[in-house]
């Protein structure tokens, strides 16, 4: 996997993985890390394998699923965050399938804090009607159609976004279009995960008007995790003098005032930024 490490000057308050959603490239959260540098926080981002600055073949070749991304790309892109910055508490930031591992990772110690946005069980009936469309095309339509053509999912020609491999798209479209979500895999693609242990400080976040990830879905996800101390937590455009944050947007450029609030920030402090590659 390739990524880059946004490094805090002085001494950081924390350091932060970022799992990013599916099909968004790390070049897209630039801006939040910017932002969080300044407030003194270390930034890892990352693009999935077979993706992105990732891509080391051409998809129709990739044999990766949506679970291997959740699983082992996000391990192991904790695991850099902890040699590069060996000292001082970790968070996590997940961005929607970038959040929906929580209860399938063990966590090093110093793991302190953990927050999704945007992660939820998307069900396909659960989408305001405006966006049904664009859903039912993709899930049953021109999805299905173009990935089993071509072996991957051309999203750039359709409309639909980023291209990706074509076992991260069936085994997507499996879970968004069963109302279990993932729960069909578990035993088999996944392992099966421990709703009942305690875990690090655990905010599952969502915009009010996100329709991509509805907080009807989100919700649900986050009643999963409520025995492991999981806090469910909306955020409102109008608080914040915003006509629209959405799904993948809310972690774009000008939104910034929102990001304090989504890291549960005390305070802010300006520093210099200084990237290097990871």
């Amino acid at each position: 996997m390739v990524g880059t490490f946004y490094r805090a000057s002085g001494t950081p308050r924390a350091s932060l993985v970022l799992n990013g959603a599916t099909g968004v490239p790390q070049r897209y959260y630039r801006h939040f890390a910017q932002w969080a540098v300044q407030q003194r926080l270390n930034v890892l981002t990352y693009d999935y394998r077979d993706f992105g600055e990732s891509l080391s073949r051409h998809q129709k070749d990739s044999p990766l699923t949506m679970a291997d991304w959740m699983l082992d790309d996000q391990s192991a892109a904790l695991a850099t965050l902890t040699n590069l910055a060996p000292h001082g508490p970790l968070w996590i930031l997940g961005h929607s399938l970038g959040g929906l591992g929580v209860a399938f990772h063990d966590y090093d110690p110093r793991v302190t804090r953990i927050t999704t946005i945007g992660s939820g069980f998307a069900y396909h009936w659960d989408h305001p009607w405006s966006y049904r469309p664009f859903v039912l095309a993709f899930w049953f339509l021109l999805g299905p159609l173009a990935t089993a053509m071509m072996g991957y999912l051309p999203g750039k020609s359709l409309g639909f976004g980023s291209d990706l491999p074509g076992g991260v798209y069936w085994q997507w479209r499996r879970w968004c279009t069963r109302r279990d979500f993932f729960a069909c895999d578990i035993g088999s693609a996944l392992p099966r995960p421990d709703y009942q242990r305690p875990l690090p400080q655990l905010r599952i976040c969502v915009a009010k008007d996100d329709v991509v990830v509805p907080p009807s879905g989100v919700q649900r996800y986050a009643d999963t995790l409520r025995n492991c101390g999981g806090r469910f937590v909306t955020f409102d455009p109008a608080d914040y003098d915003h006509r629209f944050l959405g799904h993948i947007e809310i972690l774009g450029a000008g939104n910034e005032a929102v990001w304090g609030d989504l890291l549960a920030l005390p305070e802010t402090a300006n520093e210099d930024i200084d990237v290097v590659s990871a």
